[in-house]
């Protein structure tokens, strides 16, 4: 029976168990684990052992073709992985300090933002802190988190569904999100606009470029033509991709709906033109995303602080702040 104070872990848990567990669930095979560890077969099958017998619980299935975790196994996995994770981010931060460098940060970003907050953060952080070094990922929201709670992302500008556990997250909200309609410059329906207010009425036929039917923002686009008692366009092509979206646009009379950081974006490069159509559609507050079980690195501290200046810039500071 497993002791009930965590001390007795902590005192007797070995790093070398945390890295045999992993490496037998990267492996499925006791002999491979080994080997990747540089050490033998019964010495890893002993270390096995002792750590059963220490927690109390069998943590691999012995299969005739390898070692399957059982449900305790999947439990350590996943806290050894983050175990080893911290370690590897400690030795990290110390080996950039003696260097006289911040370290490492790695952001996550939904498009919205990562066209608009991001990149300026980015560019302000290096002016004073040249030698930190900065990964950055572009992607949906979900993905985005699957990433930060395997430790491959310090923070993530994205948004929280009902899906998410609140309790392991830190949300720090920046701003909603408004939609556009969007056309190639020199579309038509830009030219009547400048004597004719246009509606959603008439725009209903058009051939419009939308995502997906599981996204959210295709869901609110259709409820904006229901409201508006009006069926929504049935004419459409579905994508989420942004250079599909601008080089359809540029050959056709398409509409696109995008959000409206992506909108401004490819009209400030002339790729698009932002269509005057009112749009009572809009996405759910986009934040800033951390683990709640994680203390946030000095590099991670400073991005940050750049996010928050450059959103408060663009978007201006957040009731209450």
């Amino acid at each position: 029976m497993l002791e009930t104070s965590p001390w007795y872990v902590r005192t007797r848990l070995k790093t070398r168990q945390l890295l045999l567990v992993v490496a037998l669930a990267e492996e499925g095979n006791i002999h491979r684990a080994a080997a990747a560890l540089n050490m033998t077969q019964p010495a890893a099958s002993k270390l096995l052992r002792e750590l059963e017998d220490m927690l109390g619980a069998l943590l691999f299935e012995r299969m005739p073709r390898g070692m399957k975790p059982t449900l305790y196994g999947d439990a350590l996995i996943r806290h050894a992985r983050a175990v080893l994770g911290s370690l590897d981010q400690a030795q990290e931060e110390l080996t950039a300090l003696k260097a006289g460098r911040l370290g490492h940060v790695a952001v996550g970003a939904i498009t919205s933002p990562g066209v608009s907050v991001l990149p300026a953060a980015v560019a302000a952080v290096k002016r004073t802190h040249a030698n930190m070094r900065i990964s950055v990922e572009i992607d949906a929201s979900n993905v985005l988190l699957e990433h930060l709670a395997q430790d491959r992302l310090d923070i993530v500008l994205g948004r929280l569904s009902a899906e998410h556990d609140k309790l392991a997250l830190r949300y720090e909200a920046l701003t909603g999100e408004p939609v556009c309609a969007v056309v190639r410059p020199g579309h038509p329906l830009l030219e009547t606009a400048e004597t004719t207010p246009l509606a959603l009425a008439d725009v209903a036929r058009a051939t419009w470029v939308v995502p997906p039917l599981a996204s959210v923002l295709r869901h609110r686009f259709e409820l904006m033509f229901q409201r508006a008692s009006l069926a929504p366009p049935s004419n459409v092509v579905e994508t989420p991709a942004l250079l599909f979206i601008t080089r359809v646009l540029e050959q056709s009379d398409m509409i696109a709906v995008l959000t409206g950081d992506v909108a401004r974006y490819y009209a400030a490069h002339g790729m698009v033109a932002i269509l005057p159509l009112p749009m009572d559609c809009q996405m759910d507050d986009f934040g800033i995303i951390t683990r709640a079980d994680k203390l946030l690195s000095p590099a991670a501290e400073v991005m940050i602080e750049a996010l928050r200046a450059v959103s408060a810039e663009i978007y201006g500071p957040r009731d209450g702040a």
